[in-house]
């Protein structure tokens, strides 16, 4: 039986492919001028915003949400700021709708070209991650492209106070405020019903857990963005700095645990590991990091005291903690490491850190992740820190976007085709 639209989110669903059609042809001063308004009123309108997420994190602590929740979903004067700023980054940024990708002439004169287009309306399932809220609304404005967002619960007068001051900013340049639509009503039954409006959704992007990936990539009825889940390794090869390797691992696993770049795993060359993982045992112990290691690594840390640490269970490999947990494993061999991301990682962010140029092209060359570094932290896969402004999301997919979604990957192409009365013989 097909799942039934409730008549609010189907208007919303209307209305978004309407303003779609306004927004394709709206010119870049608009949509520019749209988005400064956006930023301006994230830093004049702060204490209304603050006051909403404050409202937002008082539910949060009285119904118990976990801790890696809570920090995904508190906003402060800084927060805002970054968000004020990775939206001006995107206004900056050229407008990549009517770009021409690539253009030939026939041999009989036919010209034929390919320019970029919206894909039209994107639709965002996501938990916790009032940022969220602005940095797709921003990049699908930009990228021509109309949204439908759909918040969880636990962050429902964080996004519907942002929703509103981006349509209000979107109104005050002359845009379509229809571009951005929001869903308010929390009834998890919505979630069902937006994947099945295929009629009004050309993308859906899920944020989330793997759960709620997992559920989009099962029921959605179009195309979806079924990756994202970050299971990220970093690999201490017996060339590597050790000083600078620890000080990267320490980054990629406290910085922000519960964000999806946030590092879950290190592997480290047995000709190394004493020195490294002792080193390291004393920072993850300062930033309250638990080590769950492989029984080589239990060995060589059974004197330690600074951190916790306690044996690894099988399944504590190619999991992403998402909290201040770290698995650690020891191997013998650069191939060895490789052999391990393969099998357990997500293809998300994969690091190494090597003084070796041939172990760093092997790397850059062989593993299969939307991005991989050679020392530098995996913390770095971000929309704002590759020159985006923000993402839409970070793709694991390999169609038809890898890696941060920016503007360009919000786009699709149709051929132009221009010729002189020719027909075809």
């Amino acid at each position: 039986m097909a799942t039934a639209i409730a008549p609010e989110l189907e208007s919303k669903g209307i209305a978004a492919r309407a303003a779609s059609r306004v927004l394709s042809r709206t010119n870049s001063n608009i949509k520019n001028q749209a988005l400064e308004n956006i930023a301006k009123t994230l830093e004049t309108d702060a204490g209304n915003i603050l006051a909403a997420n404050a409202l937002d994190m008082e539910a949060g602590k009285a119904g118990g949400l976990a801790a890696s929740l809570m920090d995904r979903l508190l906003l402060n004067p800084d927060r805002l700021k970054a968000m004020a700023d990775g939206v001006r980054v995107v206004a900056a940024l050229p407008d990549p709708i009517g770009q021409e990708l690539d253009s030939l002439t026939r041999p009989d004169g036919l010209i034929v070209a390919r320019r970029r287009v919206p894909l039209g309306v994107v639709g965002v399932i996501y938990e916790s991650r009032p940022n969220v809220t602005v940095d797709i609304a921003v990049l699908c404005f930009k990228s021509g492209n109309a949204c439908i967002l759909r918040g969880g619960k636990e962050a429902i007068n964080s996004n519907a106070a942002l929703a509103s001051l981006i349509r209000d900013a979107i109104a005050a340049a002359g845009g379509p405020q229809d571009a951005v639509q929001f869903v308010d009503d929390t009834d998890r039954a919505l979630v069902l019903q937006m994947l099945r409006m295929n009629q009004y959704i050309d993308l859906l992007v899920p944020r989330g857990s793997a759960e709620l990936v997992n559920f989009v990539g099962e029921h959605a009825s179009m195309p979806a963005i079924t990756g994202g889940i970050g299971v990220c390794h970093t690999y201490v090869d017996p060339t590597a700095d050790l000083e600078a390797a620890v000080a990267v691992v320490t980054n990629a696993k406290v910085r922000r645990p519960s964000v999806c770049n946030a590092l879950d795993t290190v592997l480290v060359h047995s000709q190394v590991a004493q020195g490294f993982l002792s080193s390291l045992a004393t920072e993850m112990g300062k930033a309250g990091v638990e080590m769950r290691c492989d029984s080589r690594a239990i060995t060589l840390l059974a004197t330690q005291e600074a951190a916790k640490v306690v044996v690894a269970a099988p399944e504590d490999f190619g999991k992403e903690f998402l909290d201040l947990i770290l698995s650690v494993k020891v191997v013998d061999s650069f191939d060895e490491a490789l052999g391990h991301i393969e099998e357990y990682g997500s293809g998300h962010s994969e690091a190494i850190m090597t003084s070796d140029d041939n172990a760093a092209e092997r790397f850059r060359s062989e593993v299969d992740a939307a991005a991989v570094f050679v020392n530098a932290s995996t913390g770095f896969n971000d929309g704002f820190e590759f020159g985006l402004g923000a993402e839409v999301a970070i793709s694991t997919n390999k169609f038809h976007a890898r890696g941060p979604m920016g503007l360009r990957e919000l786009t699709s192409y149709k051929w132009v085709v221009t010729g002189l009365g020719h027909t075809r013989p």
